[in-house]
């Protein structure tokens, strides 16, 4: 689950994660307030700008975490196309892959540890609620790292279908994925529980 995380050290792992997170929450605002194209463009190019300042593996590791990106890219295209509204689906896919190569940027570059600790400083005014932010922090961060790696293992398991079949999974590999997700949670609890489960938290 935490392959996600970049092995290649780069100045972004020394940031602290407050600051890399507010980045992140108001670099995504800024993106669905500009229409322009230039400076979407310009946007979307950053997160991959900065990657290749710290060296071609790194470049490549986070380029690669796009590629789940292409069933989306391919509808909005086909429909976009289809209406006629082409800089519409541009600016679409502009921001989206701005949002998501900066969102992967920090998501590789933060411990998760330190992720959870930010989350976990955010949720502390709900103990005036009498709710516990541990809990609450700790299933946010479970899923900030788990859904990229869902996302990629369904990429998986479509090129695993098209090749043997030469036909797109589609619904198909809903079960597969399913439990797949299923066996990972089953893991993941494993793994909470042999480390004193979330009452240590």
């Amino acid at each position: 689950m935490l392959a996600l995380h970049s092995p290649h050290k780069t100045i972004f792992h020394r940031w602290p994660a407050e600051l890399k997170l507010t980045f992140l929450l108001s670099i995504t605002t800024l993106l669905f307030v500009i229409n322009d194209l230039l400076i979407l463009g310009i946007f979307s190019l950053l997160p991959f700008a900065a990657a290749v300042s710290q060296g071609r593996l790194f470049f490549k590791f986070l380029l690669k975490l796009l590629w789940p990106l292409w069933p989306f890219i391919t509808i909005i295209c086909l429909w976009h196309g289809f209406t006629g509204q082409v800089e519409a689906g541009l600016r679409v896919l502009l921001r989206m892959v701005a949002a998501v190569g900066f969102a992967n940027l920090v998501t590789v570059t933060t411990a998760m540890d330190k992720l959870i600790k930010v989350i976990f400083t955010c949720l502390r005014p709900l103990r005036r609620f009498g709710l516990r932010p541990e809990p609450i922090a700790f299933a946010i961060g479970l899923f900030i790292r788990f859904t990229p790696v869902l996302i990629e293992k369904s990429a998986i398991l479509a090129q695993a279908y098209r090749a043997r079949t030469s036909k797109y999974g589609n619904w198909r590999i809903v079960l597969p994925l399913a439990l797949i997700a299923v066996d990972d949670a089953d893991h993941i609890a494993e793994a909470i529980r042999a480390r004193g489960g979330l009452e240590q938290l």
